[in-house]
């Protein structure tokens, strides 16, 4: 019975996700070559394919994310972090560089500001405790001692005070 009741809840399983991305749902993989991020959903009535760079820094994967209500809604793989980035009234921030260390030690994994194109940060850490720095327009963030289980996501938000000047992707400053 047991034998029988595996593969056909599996079947179940692969069907409820086949309808779920037929009624406007979303899915996503890592692709093939393990570079990208495979996403598909719906916008405007139509299905919608895109990709977002799979970056790796001392074995870590990482991508960002959240662009877009579609992106938002889209459903990720459950690395253990997400990160969102957020500042003053303005409700989500990009180009934000981070640096994330071990509790424990050894090297730091540093993710540069131009990874970093979305809100969202995901990142597939290893269980463990870090210690979490990230900077946007030369004002700091820090988090010590947040928790992570692998396979399990945790969110962060990471917010900034809101800024008179906040720099552009050109370097020039913009009035707010």
């Amino acid at each position: 019975m047991r034998r029988a009741l595996i593969p056909m809840l599996a079947l179940w399983s692969s069907l409820c996700a086949g309808m779920g991305l037929a009624d406007g749902g979303s899915g996503s993989r890592i692709g093939e070559s393990g570079e990208f991020l495979e996403v598909e959903y719906q916008a405007n009535g139509q299905r919608v394919k895109g990709s977002f760079p799979l970056y790796r820094a001392e074995g870590v994967r990482y991508f960002s994310a959240g662009v877009g209500i579609e992106e938002r809604s889209a459903e990720y793989p459950p690395f253990s972090l997400k990160l969102v980035f957020t500042a003053g009234g303005k409700p989500f921030l990009a180009g934000v560089s981070v640096i994330i260390q071990s509790a424990k030690g050894g090297p730091p994994i540093n993710i540069p500001r131009d990874h970093v194109n979305g809100p969202w940060l995901f990142v597939d850490l290893p269980s463990g405790t870090y210690h979490l720095t990230a900077v946007h327009a030369d004002r700091t963030e820090s988090l010590k001692g947040v928790r992570v289980e692998a396979g399990k996501m945790k969110t962060v938000h990471l917010r900034w005070q809101e800024e008179r000047r906040i720099a552009a992707s050109s370097g020039e400053a913009v009035s707010q």
